[in-house]
């Protein structure tokens, strides 16, 4: 696949793809500059919950800003309120945006090992043309792009953030239910969408698990995203969602998924290390989409007594980093978590 470079940030154009120009994209667990997030927007989407949205969005960013810089988008003549909201910590930056989910509407931010900084933008079609208009989330990498002073590659297929995992050394993770969707990229093949990931993420390794969650459809779904079900812990290790529960609608696909896992290697021929976290039957939020800032994790939490058992296994499973909830049941009523509505920005050639 081939792509071109035309931001003013950039010095000069290049046709070369981000792993010809040595560029790779880090792990989340990688050191961070800043947390890019969009303020919520689309108040169809919310519904009557759209304030309690907006309070929640500032609960996750106020929980993050605590351990790194958070730049907030926001649509011109909402910066005060992000400011009375987020505080301090969260910087705005007053852009059009047409929806909240930074993760899927904003660039991948890849590095070299010189240290510089670059954007990739992949096409955004708002999840398979659920959602109307998405033009100006469709500019949020060039103006992130410009706001940093980095290069951008552009990508020639739609991608989402939250439809793939990678971790740092050349292995990525994602699901044939969201990657292979025809609402997508109806006209490559699934060797050329890996041929993509890898031209454009620098890796060399694809696992494809089969599923995300059966649930994962409808207005406000993303047709299986990755980071609902799953997330790389470090090197050689995953961690999975994989209920107990026989009638939860997740067990035989989650089973599926630990059987593709516990067949693979990753990019240096290792077999996968795998936590396994079961969820409750009844619970609202996905605890497996939770972000990683600098020296914590950040994860909704339902603010009941399902919570806690969750909380002890992450600190078990990070015991470096600081275990954050975070209100996560109007994210969810909106379709995601704490992962879908940040994007981590590398700690290379940016001070944010």
């Amino acid at each position: 696949m081939t792509q071109t470079t035309p931001t003013p940030a950039a010095a000069g154009r290049s046709t070369q793809t981000p792993a010809e120009a040595g560029y790779s994209m880090p792990a989340e667990w990688a050191p961070h500059s800043a947390c890019v997030m969009i303020w919520p927007a689309r108040r169809e989407l919310w519904k009557d919950r759209f304030e309690e949205a907006k309070r929640d969005y500032a609960a996750v960013a106020r929980a993050i800003a605590a351990f790194e810089h958070v730049v907030m988008l926001c649509n011109p003549g909402r910066a005060a309120e992000v400011r009375s909201l987020c505080g301090a910590g969260v910087e705005p930056l007053e852009v059009p945006v047409d929806d909240s989910w930074a993760r899927d509407s904003g660039p991948a931010f890849v590095t070299n090992a010189a240290g510089d900084l670059a954007a990739v933008k992949f096409g955004f079609n708002a999840w398979g043309g659920r959602w109307h208009p998405h033009d100006s989330d469709r500019l949020i990498p060039e103006r992130l792009a410009e706001h940093f002073g980095v290069p951008l590659f552009r990508a020639p297929f739609v991608l989402e953030g939250g439809a793939f995992f990678v971790d740092g050394e050349g292995s990525l993770i994602t699901t044939e239910q969201c990657l292979l969707n025809p609402n997508r990229n109806p006209h490559l093949s699934k060797a050329e969408i890996e041929q993509g990931l890898k031209d454009y993420l620098g890796v060399t390794t694809v696992t494809w698990l089969p599923f995300g969650h059966s649930l994962d459809v409808g207005p406000a779904g993303t047709d299986g995203h990755v980071d609902g079900v799953a997330q790389y812990v470090a090197p050689g290790r995953v961690l999975l969602e994989v209920p107990s529960d026989p009638r939860s609608s997740e067990y035989e696909r989650a089973r599926e998924n630990l059987a593709r896992l516990r067949g693979s290697r990753d990019a240096a021929g290792r077999t996968l290390e795998i936590d396994l976290l079961d969820p409750d039957l009844e619970s609202e939020v996905s605890y497996a989409n939770h972000y990683l800032a600098n020296g914590a994790v950040i994860v909704p939490v339902e603010g009941d007594e399902r919570d806690a058992g969750v909380l002890e296994f992450l600190a078990r499973v990070h015991p470096d980093r600081e275990i954050v909830g975070v209100p996560g049941s109007t994210i969810a009523f909106g379709g995601g978590g704490p992962h879908c509505i940040t994007q981590q920005v590398p700690a290379a050639g940016v001070v944010a």
